[in-house]
């Protein structure tokens, strides 16, 4: 079964890719899903973000009680946790589950609706049309809410630490400039643009191929949510261990 629904979502695929008859309309629904997907979620992503961040500095100063570790050390951690793990893989995740759930049931709601036969009958590539401009925006789009994401929680960070007065600012500024190294922000937005591809692909082919009434589509929603989470997480530990 594993192997005959990869080979589907193989296949799906190769029909989303095709060219395009007209772009110009192709180019109206990418905009309207960078919206949908950049936009619509970008307050949730704010302040799951923030709230990771600030969490992570009290966790990490709660665990660091020896004197001979500077405080500016706390900084450090966080930064490279948010960078290279925390940023990325749960922004991926919360995307998935608001997302990723939407596409599934529309495009599964217009598959039970018939219109998606419509759309075929009047000669239109129908995955094409409905999906290819959902992964175009996915690729664009997740990538940009990571970098707020990461952006959000070192702030979050900086602001939860300042409160709680588990580590001084400017420590905590300190050691987010110390030891600073680029290549981690590469491996993050390596890992968004993957990332973002599932988020799009996976639900859509759930949706797609969804057969019956509203509870199957609910079905085919929640099943597309786990087979994402699930993929998200098995990329992010092969993209690390290929890149670090």
């Amino acid at each position: 079964m594993i192997f005959h629904h990869f080979g589907s979502y193989i296949l799906l695929l190769r029909k989303v890719f095709k060219k395009p008859e007209k772009w110009k309309i192709y180019l109206k629904e990418i905009f309207h899903e960078m919206n949908e997907i950049g936009i619509g979620s970008l307050s949730l992503i704010l302040i799951i973000s923030t709230f990771i961040g600030a969490v992570m500095t009290l966790q990490i100063a709660f665990q660091l009680v020896s004197d001979l570790i500077p405080s500016a050390v706390i900084g450090q951690i966080n930064r490279d946790s948010n960078i290279l793990e925390l940023g990325p893989t749960i922004s991926g995740l919360v995307l998935m589950g608001k997302v990723g759930s939407a596409i599934s049931s529309q495009i599964g709601s217009m598959r039970v609706t018939e219109q998606i036969d419509a759309l075929e009958i009047m000669g239109i590539n129908a995955p094409g049309f409905l999906i290819l401009p959902k992964i175009i925006a996915g690729v664009i789009m997740v990538p940009v809410l990571v970098i707020i994401a990461i952006f959000c929680a070192i702030t979050g960070g900086l602001i939860g630490g300042s409160l709680s007065g588990a580590v001084a600012p400017s420590d905590y500024i300190q050691g987010i400039q110390e030891g600073f190294n680029g290549f981690t922000v590469t491996v993050a937005i390596v890992k968004a643009v993957i990332y973002g591809f599932i988020i799009t692909s996976v639900p859509a082919y759930k949706g797609f191929y969804v057969r019956g009434g509203a509870l199957e589509v609910g079905q085919a929603g929640t099943k597309a949510v786990v087979i994402g989470c699930i993929a998200i997480l098995a990329c992010d530990y092969i993209i690390t261990a290929l890149m670090l």
